[in-house]
């Protein structure tokens, strides 16, 4: 028989340590039952680098051996009960942190730690394939480590000692669960992506469900769910064709869906046993979903044949709050040794890379998407105004007007008050380009630059098919299409939730003032109030909800320019220097090339020394913020 918890709120006094020593500990919060099934899941995905957690916010302040640990505790709950519970993980395990970016080469130590978790199925991203030693190191180290359980359904790669075409991991894996005997048909895809390194190759979804490989698997008789870990937005086209594909030959065999890629929590109903989760971004949320009633040609319990299979989820907020909680055990029982061993390592790690040294103290959040743009709290403005006026400069023309472009998602995380580290750095900004310019571009041009890279104009994809204005925006914005505020009237909240648009994964809940019970809910700290196609009680934490602006693709900012507002007579320049970060010189060009230039590649230099980006950031802050924190 298997063991159903329903849903119901629990509140549990809290004193364990995170495993990271600047770690903050967790805080307690009323929780929500995971909904065990005959057939669980855990999944990570777009962990970038994160795997000490999250050293300034409490809610997410687990590390991976403290995940190591629960996954082998969630495990063994799940053979005492004679259930199963598989890991996975859907890609991005780069780039994004100091723990990945500041070792060298990178990835020194996260690779060694990704690979002590035991995840059965997992695929590749998109970040492991925008440079050729990193799609190397994936194919040499990585896949292998996983012995047969890392997929790559539609990614080749040139062998680096034969020169030879060969697929990057198996194609597809079919294989039985221990204990309920579900018999699993596993693929590993990812979007079609249009940007990796000449190494590999990136086949699309449409064109790779058309060969016979694959449509021979799907029509496998002896398959009781097919499995799809994809580094996939789990509302997109490819999912959408994948799940065409399956029905058209194979129309009542259950379907889990895995994705990612748009860092949001997010989980949707493509038919009566066809769903689809995604576990948002950087180690903040172990994504739970399980699957009741699956019919088995295996060893498992027997189910009636007229009884569907039932699908569930929950979003665990990455702490050792909810862990213990979820593990029924407690601090002095839940740590393994191998977890331990673990978060030794990732300490040790840090402290080789010196990610704790402090580069200055900030004297107020800034944040990403949690203020509107412009505005005092934006880290965004704060580039505008402070950071690129002031850090990039070329000696050589530093007299010269400019206008200086950067992408939003050039920037990945928020800025917290108090100290900013070595970590901090990468954390915010972990990309090494540098920037770019084009000199003497008729200013009338150049001002126009910056709004057809906001308007998301479709000349970019139909000029050059590669070149979507989505990804210059933070990923977030892929699925949230629009702006979630949430505001307050004397703490009189009344947590509904907007109208529902379909796309938002995550969208925090609104507020109103028909409350008069001010103890009709606990205090509840900010965090993920998400909204999906199963309704609003899939986060495991029940939060105060937190507002989500939407930013524009790239920013500008105007230097040694005539302001008239400060009674700066001059007239506007004939030309400008036209500077750019490294990243979005393609989509600048062909901007330029539609309003009439004839700009090339070659007309483009380095500037400011080619300094890093990131490099930029460190040395404003030296300069700039106090380091008595």
């Amino acid at each position: 028989m298997i063991v159903r918890y329903t849903a119901v709120f629990v509140a549990l006094c809290f004193s364990s340590q995170a495993a990271q020593p600047s770690a903050p500990s967790p805080i307690s919060a009323p929780l929500r039952e995971l909904p065990w099934g005959q057939l669980n899941f855990l999944q990570t995905t777009d962990t970038h680098g994160w795997h000490a957690g999250h050293l300034q916010e409490p809610s997410y302040s687990a590390d991976w051996g403290d995940y190591v640990s629960f996954g082998q505790r969630m495990k063994e709950r799940a053979d005492d009960e004679g259930v199963d519970l598989l890991l996975v993980d859907t890609g991005d395990r780069v780039e994004g942190n100091g723990l990945y970016d500041s070792s060298h080469p990178k990835g020194k130590f996260t690779s060694e730690v990704f690979k002590e978790q035991a995840i059965d199925v997992l695929c590749s991203g998109n970040h492991e394939l925008y440079k050729k030693n990193t799609a190397e190191y994936e194919y040499l180290t990585v896949v292998p480590n996983f012995k047969g359980n890392y997929l790559a359904s539609n990614i080749d790669i040139f062998d680096p000692k034969t020169g030879d075409k060969v697929p990057l991991a198996p194609r597809f894996r079919k294989f039985t669960t221990k204990n309920q005997g579900v018999r699993i048909l596993a693929f590993g895809f990812l979007f079609d992506f249009k940007g990796s390194y000449n190494n590999t190759v990136v086949q699309t979804v449409e064109d790779t469900i058309k060969e016979k490989w694959f449509q021979d698997a799907i029509r496998d008789k002896e398959i009781d769910l097919f499995l799809f870990a994809g580094h996939v937005a789990i509302r997109s086209k490819e999912y959408d064709a994948i799940h065409k594909a399956v029905r058209q030959v194979n129309w009542d065999t259950p379907i889990q869906f895995f994705g990612g890629h748009t860092h949001i929590r997010d989980y949707a109903k493509y038919d009566s046993t066809s769903y689809a989760l995604e576990s948002g971004r950087y180690m903040e949320t172990i994504g739970f979903t399980s699957i009741d009633g699956i019919k088995t040609g295996g060893k498992g319990a027997v189910f009636p044949a007229t009884a569907g299979p039932t699908f569930s989820r929950r979003y665990i907020d990455n702490n050792l709050f909810s862990f213990l909680s979820h593990t029924r055990l407690n601090e002095s029982n839940f740590h393994t040794e191998h977890g331990q061993n673990v978060s030794k390592y990732i300490h040790e790690a840090r402290k080789s890379l010196r990610l704790d040294h402090l580069h200055g103290c900030a004297p107020q959040d800034y944040w990403l998407n949690r203020a509107p743009y412009p505005s005092r709290d934006s880290s965004l403005t704060l580039l505008k105004e402070r950071i690129l006026p002031e850090m990039v400069v070329d000696d050589k023309r530093k007299d010269k007007e400019r206008l200086v472009l950067i992408n939003s998602g050039a920037i990945r995380f928020d800025i917290f008050k108090g100290p900013f580290t070595r970590d901090t750095t990468f954390i915010v900004s972990p990309f090494q380009n540098g920037f770019r310019y084009i000199k003497d571009v008729p200013y009338e041009t150049a001002k126009e630059v910056l709004t057809l890279l906001n308007n998301n104009s479709p000349i970019f994809e139909r000029l050059s098919p590669e070149l979507q204005a989505s990804a210059l925006a933070p990923p977030e914005q892929v699925s949230i299409t629009r702006n979630t505020v949430f505001t307050s009237n004397d703490n009189e909240e009344d947590l509904t939730t907007p109208p529902y648009d379909g796309h938002s994964g995550q969208v925090p809940l609104q507020s109103n003032s028909k409350r008069k019970d001010k103890n009709h809910a606990p205090n509840l700290t900010p965090g993920y109030t998400t909204k999906d196609d199963a309704g609003t009680d899939g986060d495991d934490t029940i939060h105060s909800p937190i507002s989500f602006y939407r930013v524009p693709n790239c920013i500008q900012s105007e230097v040694a320019m005539p302001k008239e507002q400060d009674g700066d007579d001059r007239k506007p320049p004939e030309t400008v220097d036209l500077v750019f970060i490294e990243f979005i010189q393609p989509w600048v060009l062909l901007a330029l090339r539609y309003l009439g230039e004839e700009f090339v590649e070659g007309d483009v230099a380095g500037y400011a020394g080619d300094k890093s980006f990131t490099k930029m950031i460190s040395e404003w802050v030296e300069e700039n913020w106090e380091k008595d924190c």
